[in-house]
């Protein structure tokens, strides 16, 4: 009998209640994952969004967007568990499926993984550009300003496909805490730098650019502006999109104090680093460099000395996109040797785990299918990053094919249904408005991100872009 105490006390301090390994997550690391999929490469188009919108709606749609992002990130938070049994949900997918079941988790499968696969593409695309603006800020700093310093993207894609293929053998998001906080540094660094950046071109200036209501008519179309307003929207969507992680990344949390408790407070702290981050980003690019913007705040040549400054950002965006990349893809990955293990359960190929001994390292555990399977799906997400590489364009279909479904509809109506609120009650209504709204703001800017691309279709050569 004492034994079994003993035994029972035991497996408790390396279990947790539902027989996994001890989870070891804090408000610190919870906050660093939600940090480092957040800030990514969205925050350095922040700047060409702000300056479509002016200064009064481009600081109000960053804020509202940031206090939606919130408020729906505590709804979805409260999802992880059955408020009766105490069960733990995964996953987003696994929390929909108990939830709100059926049709509604098919969608969400779609929407969710279709948003991973373009996140794993935008985030190529930009690394790529990062990587090729070193060579031309090097290149301008040796032959002048002048100089054309044309730059293909194609190596860069490649070399940064190889190194995804490496750390995408991380079995699961427990095992990339440290990729996280270096990837979470790294995001600091660049955005610190194109603030400071920003700053000095300010007073340099001697003066703020832009204007009340953003990029002029004469300066572009009037139908071109109503597209660049809408895109705008998608960007700065994209910007906040974290949702979709966000139950996987409860899932690393220890308890007690609850998963939820935990993640509210790292929500609260993530939303509030990220909005002063992107508010001093956005608006101090703008003010820098006024109608003409780029749409890569640290790539688009606004600025080229001190050009040793400009090399060190931009490598740290291509280090923390490295992370990002895998912080967004582990879901997808886990979803697919999932369904395999499910339908082939007595396959060593999908099942077996080798251990490969590394020296002076710790030994690796390698499985066959999942070296194959995530190999073929980095190469496939290269591919199509080297045939589409319009960042602008990518980054707001992003926004508005994620924000609404994933970060509003669905969190909304799975507080709805676990909390058994009334239909037509002031609470429901007042969800129901939220939304809706939210729809619309999605919509549009699907809109102008699909006629940015067709507009960049017309003079684009596949496999042939260059800076």
């Amino acid at each position: 009998m004492m034994n079994q105490v003993f035994d029972d006390m035991s497996s408790s301090k390396i279990y947790d209640d539902d027989g996994r390994p001890k989870r070891t997550g804090n408000v610190w690391t919870a906050s660093a994952h939600i940090i480092t999929a957040v800030i990514g490469s969205g925050v350095l188009s922040l700047a060409w969004a702000v300056a479509q919108l002016g200064w009064v709606a481009g600081p109000t749609v960053l804020f509202m967007f940031s206090f939606i992002t919130y408020y729906t990130s505590i709804l979805l938070s409260t999802c992880y568990r059955d408020p009766d049994s105490a069960k733990r949900n995964y996953t987003y997918m696994e929390a929909v499926k108990s939830i709100l079941g059926g049709f509604q988790f098919k969608f969400c499968g779609l929407v969710q993984y279709v948003n991973l696969v373009g996140t794993a593409i935008g985030y190529t695309i930009a690394s790529a550009i990062s990587m090729m603006a070193i060579e031309r800020s090097n290149c301008f700093h040796t032959k002048g300003h002048d100089s054309r310093c044309a730059v293909s993207s194609n190596p860069y894609m490649i070399a940064f496909g190889v190194a995804q293929i490496i750390f995408s053998q991380i079995p699961d998001f427990g095992e990339i805490w440290w990729l996280s906080i270096v990837a979470a540094v790294m995001s600091f660094t660049y955005s610190t730098i194109g603030l400071g950046l920003g700053i000095a071109k300010v007073a340099e200036n001697r003066k703020v650019g832009g204007s009340l209501t953003g990029i002029s008519i004469g300066t572009v179309t009037e139908t071109q502006k109503i597209w660049r307003v809408f895109q705008a929207l998608g960007s700065i969507a994209f910007a906040y999109s974290y949702s979709m992680i966000l139950i996987e990344i409860q899932d690393t949390v220890k308890s007690p104090p609850s998963e939820f408790k935990t993640m509210k407070k790292a929500t609260f702290i993530s939303v509030v680093v990220t909005t002063a981050f992107y508010m001093l980003c956005g608006c101090f690019g703008y003010a820098a460099f006024g109608d003409t913007s780029a749409g890569n705040l640290l790539t688009g040549f606004g600025f080229y000395n001190p050009y040793w400054l400009l090399d060190i950002a931009n490598a740290a965006i291509v280090i923390h996109l490295v992370g990002a990349y895998q912080v967004y893809c582990q879901p997808l990955y886990a979803f697919v040797e999932k369904t395999a293990q499910n339908w082939f359960p007595d396959s060593k190929f999908i099942n077996k785990e080798q251990t490969v001994p590394i020296p002076g390292f710790k030994a690796i555990k390698l499985n066959l299918f999942r070296l194959i399977w995530r190999t073929i799906f980095v190469i496939l997400t290269t591919l199509v990053s080297m045939l589409m590489p319009f960042f602008n364009d990518v980054v707001g279909i992003l926004g508005a094919i994620g924000f609404w479904p994933l970060t509003v509809y669905f969190p909304v109506e799975m507080y709805i249904r676990q909390n058994k609120i009334e239909k037509w009650s002031a609470k429901w209504t007042s969800l129901q408005i939220l939304s809706g709204a939210c729809f619309v703001i999605s919509l549009a800017a699907a809109v102008g991100s699909v006629a940015g691309v067709v507009s960049d279709l017309q003079v684009y050569k596949p496999f042939k872009t260059s800076y």
